[in-house]
């Protein structure tokens, strides 16, 4: 059985990124996949401090809903994030979750001296997003931060469902290409993860 974690990223728990998140949800559970879902916004945690901590043993000293969260990332096998838009990146929540994996970066780059871009994958990602405009770049900025964030996990941005002209709360419901769309994704995810999982096995 595939393990994969669900992050909502968005200040709103049943907002458009969520309702799209919730579709990839469905789909991966339809392939039998494991799926635990977290709620950053129902979560405490810190923005990174800076304390420095980390740079002993890899781990944060900040002592708050972080590493339970992490352990729960750092057993799976896949990870779908979910998150609007905002100015160009992903939302406060989930950039302070991200800022938080600092430690696990000091960890693999300067405690393990692993190699940057040759570390091995040990797990997939899926970005959802949606943005109230129509820019071209719209997505640029987040997709960037989302592959570094990725990479300190070893996990391979494997695909992304991206919505545009999308804003007041509930628009997502009347863009039903989009709504397949994160349902097939979670479908190919879970069935991609749970092959690679009987391969191993093989």
């Amino acid at each position: 059985m595939a393990e994969i974690i669900a992050i909502y990223g968005s200040p709103r728990r049943d907002g458009n990124s969520a309702a799209l998140l919730k579709q990839a949800v469905a789909g991966a559970r339809q392939e039998g996949a494991h799926v635990e879902e977290v709620f950053l916004r129902d979560l405490k945690i810190s923005p990174c401090l800076e304390i420095y901590n980390c740079t002993k043993n890899g781990e944060c000293a900040i002592r708050d809903d972080f590493p339970k969260i992490l352990a729960k990332l750092e057993s799976s096998s896949g990870v779908m994030l979910a998150s609007p838009i905002f100015f160009y990146t992903v939302s406060a929540h989930t950039k302070i979750f991200m800022d938080r994996c600092q430690s696990l970066w000091v960890k693999k780059y300067r405690i393990e001296n692993q190699v940057m871009g040759k570390t091995p994958e040990k797990r997939k990602g899926l970005f959802i997003s949606v943005g109230a405009t129509r820019g071209k770049k719209l997505f640029d900025g987040a997709i960037l931060t989302v592959k570094y964030f990725f990479d300190v996990l070893s996990t391979k941005l494997w695909g992304t469902v991206l919505c545009r002209g999308v804003d007041r709360k509930g628009e997502i419901e009347g863009r039903d290409e989009y709504l397949k769309e994160a349902f097939e994704a979670g479908r190919s995810l879970a069935r991609v993860l749970q092959e690679e999982r009987e391969n191993r096995k093989s």
